[in-house]
Formats: C-alpha cells, structure tokens, sequence
C-alpha cells in the first residue's frame, strides 16, 4: 500500500471523448486489479494487530480521541468502498450485455469509468476529513476522485493504528523488564539495609517503582501521547517514534542505584578486612604517642634548657567512630558503615602520622645529642690516628666535652660548644703535621 494512499487512482477525464471497446477492456481490467488492491488493504487494516488492541483498549485521552475519529474513518472507508465495488460492477454488467457494445454503452461506460458517475451516500460524504474540502449530502465521484477520498481516511487510520502499536510493542514490555529488575534491585538493597527511610536510595527505589506503575498504566492507555511524529515531514502512515524519555530517566536512576548497592555490598564482603586494618593503624597510633610520651619524659630528665613540646592522648573520637562501624556491621546496617569506613579510614592515617610528628619532635634533643657524641668519638679517633691523643689541650678539651654530653641533665647548647672548641683545637694540631707531611714527599 503506497502513499499517500493503498489505492491506486482511475484516471478522471470528465470531458474525454467517447472510449472504443478496447480502452473500455482495457479500463476493467485496471479497475479489477485496483478493486483487489483496495480490498486487500481494507482487509489488512480490519486484521492488524494494533486495531484489534485499540479496540479493546480502556482508551484515554488524545489516543481516545483519534482513535474515535479513526473509526468513524474506518466505516466510511467501507461505504465508500462498497459505493466503489457498486460502480464496478455497474460497468461489467453494462460491458457484459454485448459483445460488441453499442455507441451508447460506450457513451454510458465512458461515464461511469472517468466521469463523475459515483453517488455516495450522504453519511459517507459529509464524514470526509477536513482538508479533503466538504462533502455534500449524495455527491458524486469520479472513480479518481473516490480513491483519493479513501487514500486519505486509509492514510489517517493508519497512521492511529501503527502509532500505538508502534508504542505499544515497544514501551510496556521494557517496562515490565526494567519493573523485573527493579524487583531484583530492591531486594538486594534490602538485603544490605538500602530501604525506604532509612536511606536515599530506598526512598528513590521507591519513587522509581512509582513512576513506572503510573507510566505502564499512561501507555496502556494512552499511548500516542507517546509517540514523536517524525520531523521530516514524512506523510508515511506511523512516521515516527515512541517517546522513550521518561522511561530512560527511570533507567538512568536505577542503574545509579544499583550502582550504589553494588558499592554497599563491597563494604559487606570487605568490611571485616578494612575494620582490622583500622584497628591496626589506630593502635600503631596509641602505640607511638604512647612511646612518644616514654620518651618525652626522658629527655626532660636528661636534657637540660631544652623546649620539648606536649605530646596528646589517643583520639577518644577516632576510637568511639571504629566503636560505632563494628556496632554497623554487627547490625548489618551496611549502607551506614560505608560511608563512616571511608572517612575513618583517612582520618585513622592522619591520626598515625600525627603520632609519628609528635614522636620525631619529643626525640629530636635526643638525636642532637646522640650526633653530638658521634662527632665528638670521630675527632678523637682522627687526633689518635696521628699519634696526639696525650696532647694535654686536646685531652682536657675532650673530657670536657665528654663530661657534659654523658652527664645528665644534658645541656646541649654548652656541650655543642665545648664539642667545637674540640674540633678547632685538633684541626690547628694536625695542621703541622699535615703541613710535615708534604714536605717530605
């Protein structure tokens, strides 16, 4: 069935002279192929799928609408073709009388072949669409002029029927899919503790479940306020496509929600793991400002005039936090356990590198003295190598270094300084010897 119309047209020629018999022959047999094509058409519109649902349909709306009109189309379509198939069969019977026609059955057959010699009856003109003009009550058609009529009511029911087919196969069946999986998505997110009130996603798994009951029940009933005419301005009957836009928006938020139940259900399988991994790091931290503090104390007792700064206790807050995750997970409320393990765990390495800082400086007079006693060891063993260790400078200078480095408390300021005056009274002492020592090579 073409378009714009299924229905081939007679040429119209309401003027033409008198046809002989073989252009009235030949006219028959067109019309007796246009008549089979015509009926074929008619009867595949009574038979498609989607008019036999439109049919049963609880319509509403702008479906309701046109398809009411389509109707009302569809049953002129019929009398205009029953007043087609009278006018075919007026012209056989006329051409069948004779063998050879007379001039005045080729008058009358001339007539009724391309004049207008089709009465339609009153209700079948006065339904004709608007832009086909007015149709008056008993008007006649030329054959032409009839199949166009019905090309253009063919057209327009057509396009009703297929459009919400069209919509019909497309639409309710990936509903009832994405319904299915939203099914299964609920139930593993109330498997994990993700239900409505308790969490986002449960409130959103809810308005989703919502919004496709009301969108299945919009399309069932309405489904060409779902359908976008195609805008190349095709007049193929059914050009377009089904509006999929609120349908996509459900999709897009369940695979984000599922998504999320995904992530929850990672904290799940590894919540065990990483609350293990926490405690270790919180208690690496307890451990190290622990010894921080041993070790503050020791050096207020060994080193004298020396700042050192206050060390902290463990982080009451970190530890009711790593308290409350393992309550989480005792709980099986993992959607709340997620989000605290990812902060905990940022903050519990903040926490141990605080209490690494905190040691490094409580320990750092320690080391300075420690560095002190090294430099002070290597110089002596230099002065011995060259044989000057019973100089009697560098020895009282030595003791006295010595003295106050392994003396407690330590000041480390007078030591630094008696540990110089070390070094600068055995550099002057080596200088001659080195200076000896060129000379003879």
């Amino acid at each position: 069935m073409g378009v714009p119309g299924p229905f081939p047209g007679s040429p119209g020629r309401p003027d033409a002279p008198v046809a002989d018999r073989e252009e009235v022959d030949r006219a028959l047999a067109r019309l007796g192929a246009e008549y089979e094509a015509i009926e074929t058409s008619l009867l595949a519109l009574q038979d498609h799928a989607g008019r036999r649902l439109l049919e049963g349909a609880e319509l509403s709306g702008t479906t309701k609408e046109r398809w009411a009109a389509a109707e009302r189309s569809i049953t002129v379509l019929w009398s205009l073709f029953d007043a087609y198939t009278a006018a075919l069969e007026s012209a056989r019977e006329l051409r069948e009388r004779r063998r050879w026609p007379s001039a005045e059955d080729l008058a009358e057959l001339t007539e009724l072949l391309h004049g207008e010699g089709v009465t339609v009856p009153g209700a079948a003109a006065a339904d004709g669409a608007p832009e086909d003009g007015p149709a008056r009550p008993g008007e006649r058609f030329s054959l032409e002029g009839l199949v166009a009529r019905m090309n253009g009511l063919y057209a327009r029911s057509l396009d009703v029927i297929v459009a919400a087919d069209a919509v019909w196969s497309a639409l309710p069946a990936r509903i009832d899919l994405l319904s299915a999986e939203l099914q299964r998505t609920r139930s593993l997110a109330h498997s994990v503790g993700v239900r409505p009130g308790e969490h986002p996603a449960g409130d959103d798994l809810e308005r989703i479940t919502e919004e496709l009951l009301r969108l299945r029940e919009r399309v069932i009933a309405d489904p060409l306020a779902f359908w976008v005419s195609s805008s190349t301005g095709s007049s193929a009957p059914g050009g377009g496509r089904p509006d999929t836009a609120r349908y996509d928006r459900a999709a897009r938020a369940l695979e984000d929600i599922r998504r999320e139940v995904a992530a929850v259900l990672d904290v799940r399988q590894d919540a065990e793991r990483r609350l293990m991994q926490l405690r270790d790091v919180l208690s690496r931290a307890d451990r190290t400002l622990t010894e921080a503090r041993q070790a503050r104390g020791e050096v207020l007792a060994k080193i004298a005039a020396s700042e050192v700064p206050a060390v902290s206790g463990p982080s009451t807050a970190l530890h009711e936090q790593l308290a409350a995750a393992a309550d989480f997970r005792r709980r099986a409320q993992w959607h709340r356990l997620s989000p605290l393990l990812d902060s905990l765990e940022e903050r519990a390495e903040d926490e141990l590198h605080r209490a690494r800082e905190s040691l490094t400086a409580v320990t750092a007079p320690l080391a300075v003295r420690a560095e002190l006693r090294g430099r002070l060891d290597a110089y002596r063993a230099k002065v011995a190598r060259h044989g000057m260790a019973a100089d009697p400078l560098l020895t009282e200078r030595y003791d006295l270094a010595r003295r106050m480095l392994w003396s407690a408390p330590c000041d480390l300021r007078a030591a630094e300084q008696a540990v110089w005056r070390y070094q600068q009274a055995a550099a002057e002492a080596l200088v001659p010897q080195q200076l000896e020592g060129r000379g003879e090579s």
